[in-house]
């Protein structure tokens, strides 16, 4: 149903909603952008919104039709926006106050007697998911408070009675992650803005005491970039503005800084080294975008404005962050100067064992403790991973141990043993020949194998050349995949029939081309067809290029 169709079976005026006023053409500043923005999902929300009366209803469902109290908040942060912004087609509309009422009153109604409420996916009584629907539903208290109205005492009713009961639950809940601690807090933090108490404020210091969990390279701990690090940041600027705590301002810093060097060319972010389910997935800065923008303003940082100004061109994905906007009417100030961002570095996260390559259009990171060792990209061309695999006692997925750099060469190793096992003591035998209670580590190790792999990485001016030595045991099968990204075209590989996106290398230059660029590499080898080795990690969702060979195994793989 488009927009006009659905207002005019609301029985309200399009005149009244200013539906048909014509907005001038010019650039506009991001507040107005995201309000229009949002308005243009008005229609789909409430289309969305759950009626009839039934149990569930006033509630928003998810993709597989399970009802959600996230996604519910998030109805309500939306139509909040619209309701308490002049410049809005829904400026105080009737309609959106009916379905922010229904709203709130399913929320109500799925608050358990504990005050919490569950994630249906996976967390069940969880404060840490009542944390996150407190931060939108504390957002639109807020708005709703700046412009009280009598029209409006129901809802708020609503969300002050859910937002007071959820406020215990979180001085007493329990977390499972680490940024957990940081959703709590902040939703405490705002919870205590809108209805002080001591508890909320106690319950935050208890979590703070912990330490921030950040490293020296300005990473958190889950390694998340695209989810739980711009959200970590996000909680952190909120907790430090509402309880005056400017300490909490230098981990936003670092972490801001560091993210500069993880954005490839097209604005992607890099999420190969993430320990959480964002790892490998395709991750876009927008998340950054509130923790940028505060921190520019903040401390007058020009290449954070940079960053500010760069997602403010893309602004279709910010739209989720117009309540802050509304809110802080601070954020709303000019940006400082913008400074250049970096798109011509190396840079060596220790701690990470990760290190970052940009050359204007081309992008790499080379990594260790993981099972990719490099991705690249030039242009929209990807190489999503390089991985190595050995037939080795189950055990032979390449991951190195440590990045460590010396004379601009990057080297990671593996070592791998594979013992046999020697009878039991007679005296050790349990007697009822019950396998589980003879354990290896107790039995004496002989016939030990081993198989050591070191791998180097050199760039010179974007382009990199990939040393394999693969030594120890003899006649091992090894298998090197090239992972390139879904819908480009390979030349110079050989398919292979019974896998599906799968190709040999056997010559001596292979190409990927995807749109206007392209990615070569060199020199094939093929001597053996296992490339699915026991053991490996499964064939990534990829256009999957295969080196195989034996060891001992030498070869140098060239990208560019």
């Amino acid at each position: 149903m488009n927009r006009r169709k659905f207002l005019q079976s609301t029985a309200l005026s399009v005149a009244a909603l200013k539906l048909d006023c014509r907005r001038s053409e010019e650039k506009l500043d991001i507040l107005s952008r995201l309000i229009r923005q949002n308005d243009g999902q008005i229609p789909r929300l409430l289309q969305a919104q759950q009626g009839g009366g039934q149990r569930w209803d006033g509630g928003i469902v998810d993709g597989y039709g399970i009802h959600s109290c996230g996604l519910t908040a998030a109805f309500i942060r939306d139509l909040t926006c619209a309701f308490c912004a002049p410049q809005s087609e829904f400026f105080q509309s009737d309609v959106l106050l009916r379905g922010l009422d229904r709203a709130a009153q399913f929320l109500s109604a799925r608050q358990h007697s504990d005050s919490s409420i569950d994630l249906p996916t996976t967390n069940f009584h969880s404060a840490p998911d009542t944390a996150f629907v407190l931060e939108w539903l504390c957002g639109a208290y807020g708005l709703l408070q700046q412009n009280a109205t009598s029209a409006t005492e129901s809802f708020r009713s609503k969300l002050r009675r859910f937002i007071l009961r959820a406020g215990d639950a979180l001085t007493v809940g329990g977390i499972h992650t680490p940024n957990h601690r940081w959703v709590i807090c902040m939703a405490l933090a705002r919870a205590n803005s809108l209805f002080p108490n001591a508890k909320y404020v106690k319950r935050i210091d208890d979590w703070l005491r912990e330490g921030i969990d950040i490293d020296a390279d300005g990473q958190f701990t889950e390694k998340s970039s695209s989810i739980y690090s711009p959200l970590t940041d996000r909680c952190l600027i909120t907790i430090a503005r509402l309880l005056q705590r400017a300490e909490l301002y230098e981990p936003v810093r670092k972490n801001l800084t560091m993210t500069l060097y993880y954005v490839h060319p097209n604005g992607e972010v890099v999420t190969d080294a993430s320990d959480r389910q964002d790892k490998y997935e395709t991750g876009t800065m927008a998340p950054y975008y509130y923790p940028y923008r505060y921190m520019a303003l903040r401390d007058r940082d020009g290449q954070f404005a940079a960053m500010s100004h760069w997602l403010e061109e893309r602004p279709e994905q910010l739209t989720a962050y117009l309540m802050y906007l509304l809110e802080d009417a601070r954020l709303n100030d000019p940006l400082p100067a913008a400074s250049p961002l970096p798109t011509n570095y190396e840079k060596h996260f220790i701690h990470s064992n990760l290190a970052r390559i940009r050359r204007e259009r081309v992008s790499a990171t080379i990594l260790a403790d993981n099972f990719t060792l490099q991705s690249f990209r030039k242009g929209e061309a990807v190489l999503q991973a390089v991985r190595c695999a050995s037939a080795f006692f189950g055990k032979g997925q390449f991951k190195g141990e440590r990045l460590e750099r010396q004379d601009g060469v990057y080297s990671m190793s593996q070592k791998l043993d594979g013992p046999y096992y020697q009878p039991f003591a007679e005296k050790d035998i349990p007697g009822d020949g019950d396998w589980e209670k003879m354990p290896k580590d107790k039995r004496v190790k002989s016939d030990i194998q081993q198989l050591n792999s070191l791998v180097t990485v050199r760039e010179n001016e974007g382009k990199f050349e990939i040393n394999f030595r693969i030594t120890g045991t003899e006649r091992v099968p090894v298998a090197v995949e090239l992972a390139f990204k879904h819908g480009g075209r390979l030349t110079g590989v050989e398919k292979i029939h019974d896998i599906k996106e799968a190709y040999f290398f056997k010559g001596d230059r292979g190409q990927y081309s995807y749109q206007n660029d392209k990615i070569e590499f060199t020199s094939g080898r093929h001597e053996h067809r296992w490339t699915q080795l026991r053991g490996a990690e499964d064939k990534l969702d990829a256009m999957s290029v295969y080196i195989t060979g034996f060891t001992p195994f030498y070869w140098t793989l060239k990208i560019c």
